[in-house]
């Protein structure tokens, strides 16, 4: 690792390396100080202290005031805007509580549901344009151009503003200060400013359906209207963020992909993987690296003493590395679970744009990986920003590709944003011992409808009454109806041992999905190899194969032959050569034999338990047969079962909406997130697993049930706030100010 002396976020070394620059620092000074920018500066390295300032707003401000700023006080060196206050990014709470809500209404999950038509749309227009080429600048024809339409479209700008906003905006953030292209920058941004006022005046006089006529309609908590000014201001947040954070994340994933390419075709293979695979490109390259708080009284972060008006780094990129909380944070891992990560902030300034970024960035993706499958990136003609002090990305990717045709009106929507994304109830129908402590579950849909279709490799994700979550592999015959298998594990978690319990025929169960991470590929050849209860979507691939008469061979290992779930099933399917090995009659399989045995090109799947899994990848590797290798793993993971709401020992209670006006209950089994949505659609939340604080609602009155890992026990004892994701009450009424 580098030795650096100075810290400089700034710096050509940490544009150079920024994940290992940070890396230095926090080995050798976690917390320190720099006098780089204007009257220096304290710099933090570590998530839990990055945690600690953006979440500590009595102890850290981010207005100009404190710290004497004539410029934006979010960023250091402070801002080149110094006119324009950006509200409510430069307010403290309570003060910013009335802008933020704006953003939060235009930009609510539900919000950009609506708009994720007009996103493939316009994704889809603007692959058109260029897809005949063969050569391009993916920045100037995509990752620029896409979200500046998107954003200002959906804000109400004229087609003719689109660029021209657009790329300037992008310039802001890319050009070096003082440069000509800074100069350009400026002078377009003039003029994004000067239309805005203008359209804002318009829609004053002439309302229409957009986005900046609806904030013009919204009023104030006393009933007043939004000024100009303060309209202007938040309008101006959304478009810039908008525009160049999505730009700067799409460019980076595009170029990691093309740096890995058995990624980019798991992608392509599986695009479910982008739906969870998005908030862990969004820690490895998150685009806006850090942000900046200024200090209100002596306290002192990390054990490091801090003077009241220090200004103080706040880096989301640093957190977002830091081993303590993301194993080898270098690496991308699509199956992580990186909900905690910080790219979007934490606390009273999380970026609300959460939901509109994702579905920008997934619907590009989308678009690049269908239509571009090939491309490939010119990396010695790759430009990245001047500087990654503040935000990182890439000014100029050049590519190129096999040209392809246009497809005008016939757009293909990314569906892995919203498919499978909602909880559905379904009744088990049958209930079949299908092997020593398994058992075989069929379900159909409560409501008596159609159940979404599935394809071999999907598994469907259960909630079971005490809140836990488990995925399972669909393994029936009918693709229009949901089978499953559950090993009970008596020295497990608790989940199997559940499911088992509660198993019956009439029995409703929550559920989410389908969704596929483990696609069945076409190939040459398939070896399909099962371990244990692994079996499930070894079962379904090998029934699709032998329908479509390609021959395939089954290495199906277990215990003994009683534990050996659908042993009969696999072994009368017609093509399928099936090898049953019991452990107590033959030992262990001969993975080797077998694989050494396939011709390259095979396509060898195996599902089962972790060391089979480790050993088959080894032999892989060994054999050079990486690249025909799908794995799928169930991690359990723990801590996301801990933030989510348990039915034990919950009880009923009530919740008064005060500025709604409505009163609503919230039973045992219901989360109070899922009650107040139905009641007040347009409310903010992201991860749903008390990580991110965007659901961060104030009390009123009575005492809540605190779930989540936002608040300290400090904040959490005074009652004054509650995450509505995780969090229920200890009394029997609360009243939230929604």
């Amino acid at each position: 690792m580098s030795t650096y002396e100075k810290f400089d976020h700034h710096s050509a070394e940490c544009r150079d390396d920024i994940v290992g620059y940070y890396a230095a620092f926090r080995d050798k000074c976690p917390v320190g100080r720099s006098d780089a920018h204007e009257n220096g500066y304290v710099y933090l390295t570590r998530y839990a202290d990055v945690f600690h300032v953006a979440r500590n707003d009595a102890l850290f401000s981010s207005t100009r005031a404190a710290g004497n700023l004539e410029g934006t006080a979010i960023v250091i060196p402070s801002g080149p805007f110094g006119g324009n206050m950006q509200q409510p990014l430069e307010l403290d709470p309570p003060d910013n509580v009335e802008y933020r809500r704006l953003l939060d209404l235009i930009l609510s999950p539900a919000a950009v549901d609506e708009l994720r038509p007009m996103i493939a749309r316009h994704a889809s227009r603007i692959v058109d344009e260029f897809i005949e080429s063969g050569s391009v600048d993916l920045v100037e024809v995509l990752t620029n151009p896409l979200p500046s339409a998107v954003t200002l479209d959906w804000i109400g700008f004229p087609e003719e503003d689109w660029m021209r906003i657009g790329r300037p905006i992008h310039d802001v953030f890319t050009s070096e200060p003082g440069s000509e292209r800074a100069q350009r920058a400026y002078e377009g941004m003039a003029y994004m400013e000067k239309r805005l006022a203008e359209l804002i005046a318009e829609r004053r006089a002439h309302p229409g359906d957009d986005v900046i006529s609806r904030l013009i309609a919204e009023r104030k908590a006393d009933g007043s209207e939004f000024t100009d000014a303060e309209l202007f201001s938040v309008i101006g947040i959304a478009i810039t963020g908008g525009v160049d954070t999505t730009t700067s994340l799409t460019g980076s994933v595009l170029v990691h992909l093309d740096e890995h390419p058995e990624m980019r075709q798991q992608l392509i293979d599986a695009p479910d993987l982008l739906v969870d695979g998005t908030d862990e490109f969004l820690r490895r390259y998150g685009s806006v690296t850090a942000m900046s708080r200024t200090t209100t009284t002596d306290t002192e972060i990390g054990g490091c003493p801090v003077r009241a008006g220090e200004r103080v780094l706040v880096p989301w990129f640093a957190a977002n590395h830091d081993p303590e909380v993301f194993s080898e944070p270098h690496e991308v891992r699509l199956d992580r679970d990186a909900s905690r990560h910080l790219t979007f902030g934490i606390g009273t300034h999380r970026c609300p744009g959460a939901h509109l970024a994702r579905a920008m960035f997934q619907e590009m993706i989308h678009q690049v990986l269908t239509r571009l499958p090939d491309y490939k990136v010119d990396r010695a003609g790759v430009v990245g920003y001047a500087s990654r002090g503040n935000h990182m990305g890439w000014d100029v990717i050049p590519a190129t590709f096999t040209p392809g045709p246009r497809v005008g009106d016939r757009v293909d929507r990314f569906q892995g944003a919203s498919h499978g994304a909602e909880t559905y109830d379904v009744v088990l129908d049958a209930v079949d011992v299908v092997a020593d402590d398994v058992v075989a579950i069929t379900v159909r849909a409560a409501d008596g409808g159609t159940l979404p279709r599935w394809q071999p490799g999907a598994h469907l994700e259960v909630r079971l009454p005490s809140g836990r979550l488990r995925q399972y592999s669909l393994c029936g015959a009918d693709p229009a109806s949901y089978r499953f298998a559950v090993l009970r594990e008596r020295e497990g978690r608790g989940g199997s041992e559940e499911l088992h319990e509660i198993a019956v025929a009439g029995r409703e169960l929550t559920v989410r999905g389908p969704r596929n991470h483990f696609p069945l590929v076409d190939a040459d050849g398939h070896l399909l190899i099962a371990g244990g209860i692994g079996v499930t979507p070894i079962l379904a691939m090998a029934r699709d194969l032998s329908t479509r008469g390609r021959p395939a061979r089954v290495l199906y290992g277990g215990r003994s032959r009683g534990t050996m779930a659908f042993a009969d099933e696999l072994s009368a399917l017609p093509g399928i050569e099936v090898d049953l090995v019991p452990q107590d009659e033959h030992g262990l399989p001969d993975l080797h034999g077998a694989i050494a045995a396939t011709p390259a090109g095979t396509a060898i799947y195996c599902c089962g338990p972790g060391a089979m899994i480790a050993e088959v990848q080894r032999v892989c590797d060994e054999l050079g047969r990486g690249r025909d290798l799908h794995v799928e793993r169930f991690a359990a993971s723990d801590e996301m079962e801990a933030r989510l709401t348990s039915t034990e020992g919950n009880v009923p209670f009530e919740v008064e909406l005060r500025r709604t006006g409505v009163t609503v209950d919230v039973p045992v089994d219901k989360r109070l997130i899922e009650v107040i949505r139905e009641a007040v659609p347009g409310i903010a939340y992201d991860c749903e697993k008390g990580f991110c604080g965007s659901c961060e609602t104030r009390v009123l009155e009575g005492a809540p049930d605190h779930r989540d890992e936002v608040l300290s026990e400090a904040e959490q004892a005074t009652g004054r706030s509650m995450m509505i994701c995780v969090s229920r009450s200890c009394t029997p009424k609360l009243v939230l100010d929604l």
